[in-house]
């Protein structure tokens, strides 16, 4: 592995990882709200083309954050579809295959979502782009999540979070839902990220745009 010290990053070009909670009793349960799974996508994809279109060199990797799996979803750098259309298109793919996987399930509330996975999906990301040669971009992990935390994760998160910290990756995170993420607060303040919960949901496009720091300062 590749130490730290040595890392050389390439200016004002950026990798960033975001993680889509997609848990379906999640979302089931914000079918009375305002905020639904559409809308939220939405405010994703404006985000993510704004990245994208900062700088041409940028590259946005999407992983959905599943009830029962998780997966990359979306790759910038080596989709040939439209932005937009490949990634609706790839999470819509998976959302019904973790919904299918789901219907045996008896699950009481929301449910839990595979953060762990995720964020180890990420690193691993990250890792194999460390070792492409001495020049990388900046990485940095958005995590975009609604469901509460599952204390059976709670090693597997923190084994990821002290993992981001030592290859000084920062975890960025917005939660969603209607309660606090300890998770998410403890991946943010150990890896030097910002953590977020949106007053108002539908602002989240502003929230993460203006308020989460990345590269040179700031997402934009």
């Amino acid at each position: 592995m590749t130490p730290v010290s040595s890392k050389l990053y390439t200016d004002d070009v950026s990798l960033l990882m975001v993680l889509i909670d997609t848990n379906p009793y999640f979302w089931s349960s914000m079918k009375n709200t305002a905020f639904t799974f559409s809308k939220f996508l939405s405010h994703v994809l404006a985000f993510l083309n704004s990245i994208l279109l900062l700088n041409q060199m940028n590259q946005v990797v999407v992983i959905a954050t599943g009830y029962n799996s998780c997966d990359y979803v979306f790759d910038s750098s080596s989709s040939s579809m439209q932005r937009a259309e490949c990634l609706l298109e790839k999470l819509e793919e998976f959302v019904d295959k973790d919904e299918s996987l789901s219907q045996e399930d008896s699950v009481d509330g929301v449910g839990f979502s595979l953060l762990s996975g995720s964020l180890s999906m990420a690193l691993c990301y990250i890792q194999r782009v460390f070792r492409t040669g001495p020049l990388h971009p900046q990485p940095r992990i958005l995590c975009l999540h609604g469901s509460p935390d599952g204390p059976g994760q709670y090693v597997a998160v923190m084994n990821a979070i002290f993992s981001a910290q030592r290859s000084m990756v920062p975890i960025d995170s917005c939660v969603i839902g209607s309660q606090h993420s300890a998770f998410l607060q403890q991946a943010s303040y150990i890896t030097g990220g910002v953590y977020l919960k949106p007053q108002v949901s539908d602002g989240l496009f502003q929230y993460v745009s203006i308020a989460t720091p990345m590269g040179n300062g700031t997402y934009f």
